[in-house]
């Protein structure tokens, strides 16, 4: 067994024990290359169907592309998709773009505030239906308390603290400094009630081997992630209005592997190109620590 074999096994038997141990469940799709390779192995791991809903926080500020792929797989493959906002910040214009809060205050609002209440059932959901390929309010307002993540330690510095299984309290607040050990692959999953779960399958997944196992396992991928022939491509995606794309001539995933293999990222962080990063002192800690992804 090579190590995408193993990294795999261990991401689809994470998958299970949260589908097992967690009645109220949902996995976030932020439309990256995580998120989807998560999506990929939860498809393996039940047998082509993804018995989990999908909720993807839109912060209407997400690159139109982005979106149309969002839509597009939802309907092929009939995922169960769910979509959350926050309107009343979009409808005031309490936004980065609209001149009215800083980056990290965006985020919080856009990303954190709306993810807490969509996840509570607080606020409205919307639901694609199938029949007619459009998105309705979802009658479903039961809150979700296990949630499904593509976080990877090695992607920034907060995320090397989580675990595989890691509760955070009713508000969705997360204390970094009181998370359950997890040894030999043993891990809790019985928490007290009210407790908010985040599950990673991929923690220990790096981003050359994403790209390997996009490859190998031939995932549709947004070609965002590609030179459209400006040499330049996105290496992770997230509001058009804070994320820069990186110099890069790869037009195909493996030419994107060849790049990560020869070192040309080797001292460039992945989320470089996410100014929010920055504003939060090069990690995410102050706005996970909120809730955020």
């Amino acid at each position: 067994m090579n190590q995408l074999d193993q990294l795999e096994a261990k991401s689809v038997h994470i998958l299970r024990e949260a589908y097992r141990d967690f009645k109220s469940l949902c996995m976030l799709w932020s439309i990256g290359k995580d998120s989807t390779v998560m999506l990929w192995l939860a498809r393996k791991a039940f047998f082509g169907h993804v018995p989990i809903p999908l909720v993807h926080i839109d912060t209407s500020f997400k690159i139109p592309k982005m979106i149309e792929y969002r839509d597009r797989l939802a309907r092929e493959w009939r995922l169960n998709m769910v979509v959350g906002q926050n309107k009343a910040a979009l409808a005031q214009k309490e936004t980065f773009p609209g001149g009215k809060l800083t980056r990290l205050e965006c985020c919080k609002a856009l990303k954190s505030e709306a993810l807490k209440h969509t996840l509570s059932g607080e606020w409205e959901r919307l639901r694609m239906d199938h029949e007619t390929g459009d998105y309705v309010i979802d009658k479903n307002r039961e809150p979700y308390t296990g949630v499904i993540v593509g976080v990877r330690s090695d992607e920034e510095g907060s995320r090397s603290k989580e675990r595989y299984f890691s509760p955070r309290d009713r508000a969705n607040d997360w204390d970094v400094d009181d998370q359950p050990p997890e040894l030999w692959n043993q891990f809790k999953t019985d928490f007290a009630p009210g407790t908010h779960v985040r599950i990673h399958p991929l923690l220990d997944w790096t981003e050359l081997n994403l790209w390997e196992y996009i490859q190998r396992e031939n995932i549709p991928v947004v070609d965002l992630y590609f030179d459209r022939g400006d040499g330049t491509r996105y290496r992770s995606l997230g509001c058009e209005p804070c994320t820069n794309c990186v110099h890069s001539t790869a037009t195909s995933v493996p030419e994107v592997v060849e790049e990560l293999r020869s070192g040309k990222f080797a001292n460039i962080a992945e989320r470089s190109g996410r100014a929010q990063d920055k504003d939060d002192g090069g990690t995410l800690e102050t706005l996970r620590r909120d809730g955020y992804m």
